[in-house]
């Protein structure tokens, strides 16, 4: 039996890369003798160039140095060199929350992202993969803008990857439904919004394209400057050969920190769901039945606390539990309805 192990990062507990072993150790426990293969995922967010690192151990990490940070202060800056002329760039790494001293969502600055996009392209990529999520700033994208100059899309293109379907403006654009969770207060969000609106008027792109608010409208500001907005998820599966081991498998192991009706919106586990012909979902917590067998972390370990407390022992007990509900159930308990 071939199975394929492909979480999303558990957020504020546990990494995809982490996730993934543990889940497997769990399977091969009960089923020894199966094929099991780890493609740790992300949806465009945090976790993106660590899941393609994985899967493509080819990929050589470049640096850029020292560049600009969320809060001002300099950060290093790397990217990725996928060996075919693709450098694979991702916001979370210079321009994340998890960078802040504290949150400020006025003063956060996305310009790091631009800083090693401009290296990547001075080094000769000939495409540019850019994975937004995760970000401190809803600046719209300007700063990144700047630090790229006069530097334009490489004749391969760029595409970027967007964790979210968000559009720029309104009541659940940017400011209103992301600003708040990287510090900002009601009032701080009626500034945001205007300034996203400025932003709007000055560049002259559609607002309104899904994914023009992902990381406080970055998505936004690389669609003016001729990049490609798609969903993360899929492209993320391309990237790391799932899209490919996914079919072929006899089930796909997947998973996040939260299942709930957000899942099917460009998230991994909803890609999976889609994509997939049987499909296991292990989670943090479940709040919507996926429509296919599934494993609650909070519910194997008693609490939440408790599950957050030993991630590794309650991912390998999900494991254990989805190789003997394969046994005791069979495939048609992994077939995800359509």
């Amino acid at each position: 039996m071939r199975v394929v192990v492909a979480p999303d990062t558990l957020k504020g507990t546990w990494p995809a890369e982490r996730a993934a072993a543990a889940i497997a150790r769990g399977w091969r426990s009960v089923r020894p003798d199966d094929a099991v293969v780890e493609i740790p995922q992300a949806d465009g967010g945090e976790g993106t160039l660590a899941g393609v690192r994985h899967a493509r151990p080819e990929a050589e990490l470049r640096s850029r140095g020292l560049v600009t940070g969320p809060a001002g202060a300099p950060v290093v800056g790397a990217w990725l060199d996928l060996g075919d002329g693709t450098a694979l760039c991702e916001l979370a790494v210079v321009a994340g929350m998890h960078l802040m001293p504290e949150l400020d969502a006025l003063r956060a600055t996305s310009r790091g992202l631009g800083e090693v996009m401009a290296h990547a392209l001075d080094a000769g990529a000939t495409r540019l993969v850019v994975a937004l999520g995760g970000s401190a700033s809803t600046d719209g994208g300007l700063p990144v803008l700047e630090a790229l100059g006069d530097r334009r899309p490489p004749p391969g293109g760029a595409t970027v990857l967007c964790d979210v379907r968000a559009p720029l403006l309104g009541p659940a654009g940017a400011a209103a439904v992301f600003a708040p969770q990287k510090g900002a207060s009601a009032l701080d969000v009626a500034v945001l919004e205007e300034r996203l609106e400025a932003v709007a008027a000055r560049l002259g792109a559609d607002p309104t394209v899904p994914g023009a608010g992902a990381a406080g409208g970055v998505g936004y500001a690389l669609l003016a400057w001729g990049a490609a907005l798609v969903e993360g998820a899929p492209e993320m599966a391309r990237l790391t050969g799932l899209e490919e081991a996914g079919r072929d498998a006899d089930l796909v192991v997947t998973g996040e920190g939260r299942f709930d009706s957000q899942s099917s919106l460009g998230k991994v586990t909803g890609h999976a769901l889609a994509a997939f012909p049987r499909v296991a979902v292990v989670a943090g917590e479940v709040a919507v039945d996926p429509g296919v067998w599934s494993a609650s972390l909070t519910a194997l370990a008693g609490s939440r606390e408790a599950a957050m407390r030993e991630p590794d022992r309650w991912l390998e007990a999900a494991g254990r539990a989805a190789a003997h509900a394969w046994e005791d159930r069979g495939p048609s308990a992994f077939v995800p309805p359509r």
